[in-house]
C-alpha cells in the first residue's frame, strides 16, 4: 500500500509544477498587451507575480493575498488571474471541487486579449479542469479535457500548452493501468525543449512506470536524470519525490540500507520544506524496513513518529495502519496490555471511517489481558484468605476455652428455669393461636368483598371498551363501503377514457406512418441532389479549371478525370458508396484526387493526415461522407478563393476525429455570407455523423473551416 501512495506522489508533483508555469507565462505575456502603464495596474500586476511565486513555493500565505486581489482588484485582468490563482491553490491542496468552482469563475472571465491569448488561458484552465478530475477519480473525465486542451493548443500553436496536456494525458493513461500508452507520451514530452519541468515530470514517470514493471535498471536510470534536473534547478519538492522512488525501488529490491538512507533524506528535506505527507510516508517505510529485519525498538520509534505526523495532518487511513504495525510489534514482544491498547485505537479509527465492529483478534487480545489481570487479583485474594484462616484459627481457639467456662456455670440456673418456662409458653401459645383463628376468618370476609369490587369494575371496563373500539370500526367499514363505489365508478369512466385514447393513439399512428413515408420520399431526393453536387459537381468544375489553364494540351488527364465522373455517376447507382474505398487506402486515394483536379493550376495542395494507419481503417462509409465534404471544400476554394496554398489537416485522437481545411485565398465576411447548397449539403453530412463545423474567414487573410466528428467507433486493425 506505502508503495503505491509513493507512487502517487511521483506522478502527481510534476503536473502541479508544469501547470503553473503555464500560468505565469501567460501572465508574463499578456501583461504587455492586457494592461497599461498606470500606477494601479502596474501596482497589481506586481502583487500577482507575486502571489504566483508564493503559490511556487507552496506558501500558506498565498490563499489570503489570492482572496484579497479577487475582492479589491481594479483591474479585468488582475481579477481573472486572482480566480485562476487560487483555483491553483486549491488543487495543490486536492480540494478539486473548490479548484473547479474556480477555474469555471476564471473562463467566464476570460474575456481580454486576443484570440492567441485568451486559447492560452483556456488551455491552461482545461489543464486544471483534467487535473482536479483525476484527484476526484474521475479518469474518463480527466482525459476528455486533456484531449480538448491538445486539440486547441495545436490549433492555435501554443506549444508549452500542448506538451502540458501530453504530458497531463500520460498521466491519464497511468491511472488507468494503460502503461504502454502512458510510456509513449512521456518520451514524446522529452523532446520538448522550451519547458525544463515537463522534461523533468516525463523522466519521473518514466522511472515510475519502469519501476511497475520491476525493470528496476530502467527505472533508476531515469529518475536519476530528473533528479540531476531538479537539484541543478532547485525543485525541492521533485526532489524529494525522486528520492522516494529512488528508496522504494531499493527497498524492493531489499537494499535495506541504501533505501533507508534515501528515506532518511527525504525525511530531513521534508522537515526543512514542510512536505508534510511525504515525511510520513518515508517515516512508515523507515518502519517498514526495520519491522522487516526484526529491528523492533526502532521500528517502534519510526512508527511512533509517524503515528504523530498522520494525527496532526488528520490522514485516518494512515493512522490505522501505523495501530496495525505497533500492535503486532507490541505482540512479537508478549506486551498483550500496549498490543490491547493499538489495537482498540486501531477499531476506534475504522469505525470512524466506516463504521464497522470490533474483529475477533482485537476481542482475543482483550480477554487474554483480562485473564492475566483475574489471575493476579485471585492469586491475591488467595493469599488473603489463608491469612484470614490463620487469625481465625487462633481467635476460635481462645473463644472455645471462655464459652466451656460459662456453659459449665449456665447448666445449673438454665434448668431451674426449664420448667417455670415450659409453663409460661404453653399458655402464651394457647392465647396466640386463639387470636390467629380470629385474625384470618375476618381477612377471608374482606378478600371476599374486595374480589367481588373488582370483577364489577373489570366487566364495565371491557364493556366500555368493546363500544369504543365498536364504534369507530363500524364508521370505517361505511367509509371503506362508499370509497369502493367511488372507485368502481371512476373505473368504469378511467375505460371509457382509455378506449378513446386508443382510438386517439391509433389514429396519431396512422399520421405519423403517412409522414414518414413522405419524409423518407424527400431525404432521398435531397440525398441524390447532394451527391450530384458533391461529386460530380466537383469534378466538372475540376474539368473546367484545367479546360481554362491547360487547353487542349492535356486531354489524357482530362478523359482521365471525366471517366472518374463517369464512374461516380455509375456509384450513385450503387448505394453512392466508391468501389476504390474498399481496394485502396483512403488517404492516398485523396492525395490522387488532390493532384488530378489542382494539376496544371497555380493551385499547391498539402494534405497531412496522423495516424495514417487508423484513418485509413475508419468505416467506408465514413470515409465517403468525409471524401464528399473535403470535394465540396475543394470545388468553393477553385470557384471563389483565388488561393494559391491548400493545406488539409486530418487528426485521429481516441476516436475523435478532426479536420482543417486552410487556403490563402481572398476570404469573406462570415456574418454576411449566405450558405448556398454545397454548404446546406455539407452540413447536412455532418449532422448525419453527428459533427460540428467552425468557419473562421476574413475578407484578404484566407479561410480556415474546422470539423469535429466525436464518438467514433473504436478501429479494429487487421493482422
Amino acid at each position: 500500500m506505502l508503495k503505491s501512495l509513493n507512487n502517487f506522489f511521483l506522478q502527481i508533483s510534476l503536473l502541479l509544477s508544469t501547470t503553473i508555469v503555464a500560468q505565469v507565462n501567460d501572465l508574463n505575456t499578456s501583461s504587455n498587451k492586457d494592461l497599461t502603464t498606470t500606477d494601479i495596474e502596474a501596482k497589481e500586476k506586481k502583487q500577482l507575480m507575486d502571489a504566483f511565486d508564493l503559490l511556487n513555493r507552496e506558501d500558506p500565505s498565498v490563499y489570503k493575498l489570492a482572496h484579497q486581489l479577487r475582492k479589491t482588484s481594479k483591474t479585468h485582468y488582475a481579477k481573472f488571474n486572482a480566480h485562476l490563482l487560487l483555483a491553483s491553490y486549491f488543487r495543490n491542496r486536492q480540494l478539486s471541487d473548490s479548484s473547479i468552482f474556480y477555474v469555471k469563475a476564471f473562463m467566464k472571465l476570460n474575456t481580454v486579449g486576443n484570440d492567441s491569448i485568451k486559447s492560452s488561458r483556456t488551455v491552461a484552465a482545461y489543464n486544471l479542469l483534467a487535473i482536479n478530475c483525476n484527484h476526484k477519480g474521475l479518469v474518463e473525465e480527466s482525459k476528455k479535457w486533456h484531449q480538448k486542451g491538445l486539440l486547441l493548443a495545436k490549433k492555435h500553436n501554443i506549444e508549452d500548452g500542448y506538451y502540458t496536456h501530453l504530458h497531463g494525458l500520460g498521466v491519464s493513461y497511468v491511472s488507468m493501468g494503460e502503461y504502454n500508452q502512458a510510456l509513449r507520451l512521456f518520451k514524446e514530452c522529452l523532446a520538448y525543449k522550451g519547458d525544463i519541468e515537463i522534461r523533468m515530470g516525463s523522466y519521473i514517470n518514466i522511472g515510475q512506470i519502469y519501476a511497475e514493471k520491476q525493470d528496476f535498471l530502467n527505472s533508476n536510470l531515469y529518475l536519476k536524470k530528473a533528479l540531476k534536473l531538479a537539484q541543478k534547478e532547485q525543485y525541492r519538492g521533485a526532489t524529494a519525490s525522486i528520492l522516494s522512488g529512488l528508496a522504494s525501488n531499493a527497498q524492493v529490491q531489499d537494499k535495506n540500507d541504501q533505501a533507508l538512507m534515501l528515506y532518511d533524506s527525504v525525511v530531513k528535506l521534508s522537515n526543512k520544506y514542510k512536505f508534510n505527507k511525504m515525511k510520513l510516508t518515508a517515516e512508515m517505510n523507515i518502519g517498514n524496513i526495520l519491522l522487516h529485519a526484526s529491528k523492533f525498538k526502532d521500528a517502534e520509534q519510526a512508527y511512533a513518529l509517524a503515528w504523530y505526523n498522520a494525527k496532526e495532518l488528520g490522514y485516518l487511513d494512515h493512522q490505522a495502519v501505523i495501530c496495525n504495525h505497533l500492535k503486532n510489534i507490541a505482540i512479537s514482544q508478549s506486551d498483550y496490555k500496549k498490543a490491547y491498547h493499538f489495537s482498540k485505537e486501531y477499531f476506534v479509527i475504522k469505525d470512524s471511517i466506516s463504521k464497522l465492529q470490533k474483529s475477533k483478534e482485537i476481542n482475543e487480545l482483550e480477554v487474554k489481558y483480562q485473564t492475566l489481570q483475574k489471575e493476579k487479583e485471585i492469586s491475591i485474594l488467595q493469599i488473603e484468605n489463608v491469612n484470614r484462616q490463620l487469625e481465625l484459627a487462633h481467635q476460635g481457639e481462645v473463644i472455645e476455652n471462655l464459652e466451656l467456662q460459662r456453659e459449665i456455670e449456665q447448666k445449673q440456673s438454665e434448668n431451674e428455669l426449664l420448667t417455670i418456662q415450659n409453663a409460661t409458653e404453653k399458655a402464651i401459645n394457647e392465647n396466640n393461636l386463639l387470636k390467629k383463628n380470629q385474625e384470618i376468618k375476618e381477612a377471608q370476609f374482606i378478600i371476599q368483598q374486595a374480589e367481588t369490587e373488582r370483577q364489577k369494575v373489570i366487566k364495565n371496563i371491557v364493556l366500555f371498551s368493546f363500544l369504543v373500539f365498536l364504534i369507530p370500526i363500524i364508521a370505517l367499514l361505511y367509509t371503506y363501503y362508499l370509497k369502493l363505489k367511488t372507485q368502481s365508478e371512476l373505473n368504469k369512466k378511467q375505460e371509457e377514457v382509455n378506449e378513446q385514447n386508443i382510438a386517439s393513439i391509433l389514429k396519431d399512428q396512422e399520421l405519423k406512418l403517412v409522414k414518414a413515408s413522405v419524409k423518407g420520399q424527400i431525404s432521398e431526393r435531397e440525398r441524390i441532389a447532394q451527391e450530384l453536387h458533391d461529386s460530380i459537381g466537383g469534378n466538372l468544375a475540376g474539368i473546367k479549371l484545367r479546360l481554362n489553364n491547360s487547353g487542349m494540351n492535356d486531354l489524357d488527364s482530362i478523359n482521365h478525370q471525366i471517366d472518374d465522373t463517369y464512374r461516380q455517376v455509375r456509384d450513385l447507382s450503387h448505394n453512392l458508396v466508391p468501389e476504390k474505398f474498399s481496394e485502396n487506402n483512403f488517404c492516398n486515394i485523396l492525395r490522387e484526387y488532390l493532384n488530378n483536379i489542382l494539376e496544371g493550376s497555380t493551385m499547391s495542395p498539402n494534405l497531412n493526415a496522423y495516424p495514417e494507419k487508423d484513418i485509413d481503417l475508419l468505416n467506408e462509409n465514413l470515409q465517403a461522407e468525409i471524401f464528399k465534404i473535403i470535394q465540396e471544400l475543394i470545388t468553393n476554394t477553385i470557384k471563389h478563393a483565388k488561393a494559391s496554398i491548400i493545406n488539409i489537416q486530418i487528426n485521429l485522437i481516441d476516436n475523435d476525429l478532426g479536420i482543417i481545411f486552410e487556403d490563402n485565398g481572398v476570404g469573406f465576411n462570415t456574418e454576411k455570407h449566405t450558405s448556398g447548397i454545397g454548404f446546406k449539403n455539407m452540413k447536412n453530412r455532418l449532422k448525419k455523423l453527428s459533427g460540428t463545423l467552425n468557419i473562421d474567414s476574413n475578407p484578404k487573410i484566407g479561410t480556415i473551416i474546422s470539423i469535429e466528428i466525436s464518438n467514433l467507433k473504436p478501429t479494429t486493425h487487421e493482422i
